[in-house]
């Protein structure tokens, strides 16, 4: 018998990927609450936010496969969260701007029933342009920065502010494709899907 695959976000972002990529779903945001710890590496924070998320739903619908996920943008240890003001969106761009960082993305399948787990992170570069005060405030008019890590979207209008990446561009967006299809194949016995 074939179970459910819940996403365990309410992110559109994650949502349309997961559509584009032909997986049937339901949606159930994880109301557990994220960590970001000094005493945790950047990779250590979106894996445990991650697996944090997908256990809060999974406990609640053991016969379903969930997916968690936790994005963060960082430059060396220091993350890059969502920006509480259009001021602080400001600033983080500032410190980016003509930088390379990376952006992670920590992803976890998890099936309660059969005690079966995936626990995985994906890892993308980004280079940021050299960018004026201006160029800042013109991008930040043009996006909603304060539901973004990093102040950013890559999809929208980031040819203004990235020169370029290496690495998984879904990954940027919030949720690497190439992984999770990976890892959705290791449990494909519990998900027959057309």
């Amino acid at each position: 018998m074939a179970r459910p695959l819940i996403l365990a976000s309410a992110s559109p972002r994650r949502v349309a990927l997961l559509k584009e990529s032909g997986w049937e779903f339901e949606v159930i945001p994880s109301q557990a609450p994220e960590v970001g710890h000094d005493f945790l590496t950047p990779r250590e924070v979106c894996l445990y936010n991650a697996w944090k998320k997908c256990r809060a739903v999974a406990r609640r619908r053991p016969e379903a496969v969930v997916l968690g996920a936790d994005t963060e943008v960082c430059l060396g240890a220091k993350i890059f969260g969502k920006p509480a003001s259009r001021v602080e969106a400001e600033a983080f761009l500032a410190e980016l701007q003509g930088r390379v960082h990376e952006v992670i993305t920590g992803v976890c399948l998890l099936h309660w029933g059969s005690h079966r787990q995936f626990l995985g992170a994906e890892v993308t570069r980004v280079h940021f342009k050299p960018l004026t005060r201006a160029e800042i405030a013109a991008y930040l008019d043009l996006i909603q920065p304060l539901d973004k890590a990093g102040a950013y979207a890559i999809q929208e209008h980031g040819e203004r502010i990235i020169e370029r990446i290496e690495g998984s561009y879904s990954n940027v967006v919030g949720l690497p494709l190439e992984l999770v299809q990976a890892a959705l194949g290791d449990f494909a016995d519990l998900l027959k899907q057309s």
